[in-house]
């Protein structure tokens, strides 16, 4: 099958004759030169997708200082551009020296047909990785661009969370590793754009992961990328999350969910900044700044061996905490109106207010699921409302004493049904996430879903 286009640059017509016959059978467009003076021009004009350069153009020199020449020639105009050099001498320290300025691939004449088209179709499947690469990053950029043209984010005025957004602009210049922590609902995810928003990486990519949703057997795929043919469904080469996140900040968010047998290949990507594609032998360089975020007790699990202490200390160079909205009721209020303000106009409703009765409702409420929570339930009394004043009863929350009365109804293995099911569904039917959730063994989770039939 043949992919993509090729220009080769020799001054032995007998090699461009032979080259012609070989290549067209592999590449949809070749293009030949017997000279390099118009190399440039061509790339210009015909964008190949790789190239193959001779090391030497005129009589009687053999340096290779011709093919290094138009080697860096090519990188100012393209640096994403693989080049693979050709030479009639088995130089080592050459093709080391050729290898460092930028060259993908060094091949000795006479070639082995064989050895040849496979050293050009890794060079492409290169350029194609690096094409999306490009595009993830175009792709993230542009929706980070969208993002930061939205209104500000409400973060109330509460001495806490005003102290957590003071560390917040401090962190976010310098390029140390964050944990941020706290509850399910009360917004890491949005702390960790804030802190790419403020960081000198922010015209780069910001590319999350979620690390719950990704399974065992696609984890280093997921993350690191793979080859074609790597396994099964490995039709092409793919850049993983690592690799899109280069120059950039990589958010791993649930990274409490992590099974312990994993930990230690992120660990190993993270010391080295390197990454190895599945299928691969070939390192490659990341600079990443690195974000990670977990509802858990870390320090707890790496006590009950369930999270590696050399991994948590990577990781954990500066600890952001955020507080539940439980502890800062004095910023319901605002936050209750930022979102009235953000989904009246979403829903078309422009007139509509929130009543003093209504406030003071929402702000003796726990709040559980804490922002998250009550963002959905300003959403759910906006669409439903028929007047233009929310009133108290637009507004339903279960209280201490109806909670307390479900549970006096239902016996304790109803109640771990609930639990677990509440759990898979949290956790995407993840069966090690939702055994981590819980605090029991995969065995006894089995055990249990066997048990009640889930």
């Amino acid at each position: 099958m043949k992919n993509g286009s090729i220009v080769v640059v020799d001054d032995n017509k007998n090699v461009l004759s032979a080259l012609r016959i070989l290549l067209t059978n592999y590449f949809e467009e070749v293009f030949l030169l017997s000279s390099p003076n118009s190399l440039i021009t061509t790339i210009k004009e015909k964008n190949p997708d790789i190239a193959l350069l001779d090391m030497n153009y005129s009589a009687g020199i053999n340096t290779g200082n011709e093919g290094l020449y138009w080697l860096s020639e090519i990188k100012k105009i393209n640096p994403e551009m693989p080049v693979v050099l050709f030479t009639a001498y088995a130089d080592i320290s050459l093709a080391v020296r050729a290898l460092k300025e930028g060259a993908t691939d060094f091949v000795v004449k006479p070639w082995d047909n064989t050895k040849l088209i496979a050293t050009l179709q890794s060079a492409y499947a290169l350029c194609e990785s690096r094409k999306e690469v490009k595009k993830l990053k175009e792709k993230q950029k542009l929706l980070n661009s969208e993002l930061s043209k939205e209104e500000d984010i409400c973060w109330g005025q509460s001495k806490s969370m005003q102290s957590l957004l003071d560390m917040v602009k401090k962190v976010a210049s310098t390029d140390a590793n964050v944990l941020i922590t706290g509850e399910n609902g009360t917004g890491k995810e949005l702390i960790a754009k804030t802190i790419h928003r403020y960081s000198s990486r922010n015209n780069e990519t910001l590319v999350t992961v979620d690390m719950g949703a990704v399974t065992e057997s696609l984890f280093e795929s997921e993350l690191f990328g793979h080859v074609k043919g790597s396994f099964t469904d490995a039709k092409s080469d793919r850049a993983g999350k690592f690799e899109a996140a280069d120059k950039g900040t990589l958010f791993l968010d649930e990274i409490g969910n992590l099974q312990i047998t994993l930990q230690a290949k992120l660990l190993t990507a993270l010391q080295s900044r390197k990454i190895v594609r599945v299928g691969s032998n070939k390192p490659i360089n990341v600079d990443i700044r690195l974000i990670c975020a977990t509802n858990a007790n870390l320090f707890e699990e790496v006590s009950q061996g369930l999270f590696r202490e050399d991994l948590l200390y990577r990781i954990n160079t500066i600890q952001l905490e955020v507080p539940p909205l439980r502890q800062r009721a004095e910023d319901i209020a605002q936050l209750a109106i930022y979102f009235l303000n953000r989904f009246k106009t979403k829903y078309n409703k422009p007139h509509l207010v929130i009543s003093k009765e209504a406030i003071k409702k929402l702000e003796n409420y726990s709040w559980p699921g804490n922002v998250r929570e009550l963002q959905h339930a300003v959403e759910k009394a906006v669409i439903l409302s028929d007047g233009d004043i929310l009133h108290p009863s637009d507004f339903y929350m279960r209280t201490i004493e109806e909670k307390e009365a479900i549970l006096e109804s239902i016996t304790l293995d109803e109640m771990e049904k609930i639990l677990i099911q509440k759990a898979m569904k949290n956790n995407d039917n993840n069966i090690s996430a939702v055994a981590n959730e819980l605090g029991v063994t995969r065995p006894t989770l089995y055990n249990k879903l066997k048990k009640y039939g889930l």
